[in-house]
Parts: structure tokens; C-alpha cells; sequence
């Protein structure tokens, strides 16, 4: 016990701030990871690999010499592996670091915001398909390639005569940022995600597409069913109220909507009866 306790006393004694600040910092960097991989693809690989590194271990305990070679050639190359299997991943993550904080969008949504919903409701209400996809950091101006330039305010009439059936923009998406319709029309990457419901069509999987390479926020409405499901992180909500999109928008845009609270509850009421 007193060898046990000398050692325990030389270890913190050796311990400097330098080690806990290197323990906090990748610490830190790995739960990152694990929030931005959680409840997609890479996290089941991730898993995934975490078994074979056990595996090949336990292989070095017991002496499993077939088992220890075989799993020593495959991740002797876990590098390259790891590079081809998460690139999507990987080029996420790097499109995070450098980006403006989100606090400087936050206060111009708070409009839109409520235009998005009132839009939405009428579209639910006329079965009328539609794509709203609202840029945070990561910058979505590599996806307006052939789309119509707008750069207008967000208002519900444009919104819903962009996405008329008789329209020539109807199919595509339409792209807010900021305070602003930037453009219509626009093809969005469809997700490579072979996990998806089967009955999500075209327009789900591009909100999901683009949601999976970006941390855009992707609102779709079914022209089939008049459901409205929301998209974010590669993972969809489906069949929910306006009054809930609304809250949940305000959330992940990092505002409260700025409506009087008396009219908000009257809204939401008449949202709720007419869904």
C-alpha cells in the first residue's frame, strides 16, 4: 500500500498544467467529433473500428497469431482507410473552422423567420411542394450554379408564388441568407444516405443531402402528403406543425422570434386547428 500510495504522490507531483491542458484539449476535440458524427453513418464506422482495435489487441494477449496478423495488416493502413471512409465527414468538420461566428446572423432571421412559417402553413394547406434551405456559417453560394439570383426580402407572397406548381422554380430550392432570399431554383445535392425512409422523395432527399455536407437547415413541405418535415445535421424531423417549426427554427437559428408573445399564442393556436 505504501509503494501504491508513493506512486500515486510522485505521479500528481510530475503531473504539470501543461498535461491538463493537453488531456482538456483533445478531450475536447473528441467529443466535438462524436457530436458531429452522432446518429450518422460514420458513427456506426466508428464503432465499427472501435471493434477491431479490441479485437487486435485481444489477439496480442492471447496469442491468436491468424487473427493478430490479419488485423495488423488492415489497420496498418487505418490512415488511408480512415481518410476514405469519412471524407464527407472530414470536409464538414474543416468547413466549420474559419467560418463567421453565427451571432452576427441571429438578429437578421428574426423577420424571415415568421414569413418562412406563415409560407409554410399555406403551402401544408394547398398541398404545395416546396425546398426552403436557411444558410448559418458554412456558406452555400457553391450551390447557386444555374439557380435564379434573387436577393430579395422574405416575404410569404414570393415564397408561395416561387413555389406555385405553374412555376418555372418550383422544383428547385429556394436559399435564405440572412435576411434575404438569395436565389430559387436551386439543385441541391440528394443524400447518399441508403438508410433513409423509401417513401421520401426527390425534394426530402435533397433537404437531407444538403444538410449532410453543410450545417444548413432545411425546411420541406410534401406535395403529396402536406406534411412538413424539417432537416438538419443529415437527420430529418418529419410531420410537424407550423407552431413547432417555428420553435424549433428560433432554436437552431439562436433567436427567439420577435412577434409579441400574445400574438405568437394566437398563431400557434390557429396553426394547431388548422393542421
Amino acid at each position: 500500500m505504501n509503494l501504491d500510495y508513493r506512486h500515486i504522490v510522485e505521479f500528481f507531483k510530475a503531473f504539470r498544467f501543461n498535461d491538463f491542458l493537453d488531456i482538456l484539449v483533445v478531450s475536447f476535440i473528441i467529443y466535438r467529433i462524436l457530436l458531429l458524427i452522432q446518429g450518422t453513418r460514420a458513427f456506426q464506422m466508428v464503432a465499427g473500428l472501435s471493434i477491431l482495435v479490441f479485437l487486435y489487441f485481444f489477439s496480442e494477449i492471447f496469442q491468436l497469431l491468424a487473427l493478430n496478423w490479419l488485423l495488423h495488416t488492415f489497420l496498418s493502413s487505418i490512415l488511408i482507410l480512415i481518410i476514405i471512409l469519412f471524407q464527407e465527414d472530414i470536409r464538414r468538420a474543416l468547413a466549420h473552422i474559419g467560418t463567421v461566428p453565427f451571432s452576427k446572423l441571429q438578429a437578421e432571421y428574426s423577420y424571415g423567420i415568421e414569413e418562412v412559417v406563415k409560407s409554410v402553413n399555406i403551402m401544408v394547406e394547398k398541398k404545395i411542394g416546396g425546398l426552403i434551405v436557411f444558410e448559418r456559417e458554412i456558406s452555400l453560394k457553391d450551390y447557386l450554379e444555374g439557380s435564379v439570383p434573387l436577393d430579395s426580402k422574405i416575404s410569404e407572397e414570393l415564397l408561395i408564388s416561387i413555389f406555385n406548381p405553374k412555376s418555372p422554380l418550383h422544383d428547385g430550392a429556394v436559399i435564405i441568407s440572412g435576411g434575404k432570399i438569395l436565389a430559387a431554383g436551386v439543385v441541391l445535392p440528394l443524400s447518399t444516405n441508403p438508410d433513409i425512409a423509401k417513401d421520401l422523395g426527390t425534394r426530402h432527399r435533397a433537404g437531407l443531402g444538403i444538410t449532410e455536407v453543410t450545417d444548413a437547415v432545411a425546411v420541406i413541405v410534401s406535395e403529396e402528403r402536406g406534411q412538413i418535415s424539417l432537416a438538419v445535421g443529415g437527420k430529418i424531423t418529419r410531420d410537424i406543425t407550423p407552431a413547432t417549426l417555428r420553435k424549433i427554427l428560433s432554436q437552431l437559428l439562436g433567436f427567439e422570434t420577435k412577434s409579441p408573445w400574445w400574438k405568437r399564442l394566437k398563431k400557434e393556436g390557429g396553426f394547431e386547428k388548422r393542421t
